[in-house]
């Protein structure tokens, strides 16, 4: 546990193409340890950040929380908000750091995550790496179909990584749609928290839908099944964009 007298948070979003993941591990680049790296050379003291969640390799963040701990009071946030951007390389960029107290927590004080994930209908050469091209048919209305019967799940055992360590597999999705914008399909979907691999999961089944391979009959036996086998394969991880974390209006202030 860190013990420094000083908590900060910090707003920040990333190209996860070059990473392994958020999380620190070893043999493997991470954002987590990137960011942890450039914290610690910049306050000349040893810094470990702790993210509201985590990523997997591929996945980006338009608005990541993390906080962090140090010895010092950091007088001129947005100073350090500069230094730190001319550090880190081009894939993150730090928007905000801001002094919280020591009962906010990056994670566990998280009230709601919303993720996007992004299919190209056209191939888009700016967006290799950040969305999916599918250029196959759909059917978008039983895709929303089968999104909107998620507001009703509470247990998403389906949806879940196999070998996951979760203590639970219950989440409250409160937001779960399909929309055309442009030459893109996204798939919007907001809950208190998530499991490992979810949204792909759900992505991929609900695209396989679209195709006409799963009736929505099959989708709810999926859901009722609890056994992530009986669900689609996972959609590509370029696709996948955690959009906002939000907070208790305590947490962020007037300008959260």
């Amino acid at each position: 546990m860190n013990s420094k007298a000083y908590r900060y948070f910090l707003h920040c979003s990333y190209d996860g193409t070059p990473y392994h993941g958020w999380q620190i591990q070893p043999n493997a680049n991470s954002v987590q340890e990137t960011l942890n790296t450039a914290l610690s050379i910049l306050l000349r003291e040893e810094v470990y950040s702790i993210g509201a969640g985590r990523t997997d390799t591929g996945v980006h963040a338009r608005h990541m929380v993390v906080h962090f701990e140090v010895d010092q009071v950091l007088k001129d946030c947005e100073r350090w908000v500069y230094k730190l951007n001319k550090y880190l390389p081009d894939s993150i960029a730090i928007q905000r750091i801001f002094s919280v107290s020591k009962e906010f927590h990056a994670r566990f004080s998280a009230t709601k995550r919303c993720y996007v994930y992004s299919i190209d209908r056209h191939k888009d050469p700016f967006s290799v790496n950040k969305a999916w091209l599918y250029r196959g048919p759909l059917d978008i209305e039983k895709m929303n179909k089968a999104a909107s019967a998620l507001l009703q799940v509470k247990d998403f055992a389906s949806f879940a990584k196999a070998g996951h360590q979760s203590k639970t597999t219950l989440c409250s999705v409160t937001r779960a749609e399909w929309k055309r914008e442009g030459n893109q399909w996204n798939f919007y979907i907001e809950a208190d928290r998530f499991l490992r691999n979810m949204v792909r999961a759900i992505v991929g089944t609900t695209v396989e839908i679209g195709q006409g391979k799963i009736t929505l009959a099959e989708w709810e036996n999926i859901i009722l099944s609890g056994a992530r086998s009986e669900a689609g394969v996972s959609a590509p991880a370029c696709g996948l964009y955690l959009n906002k974390i939000e907070y208790p209006i305590e947490v962020e202030g007037p300008l959260g």
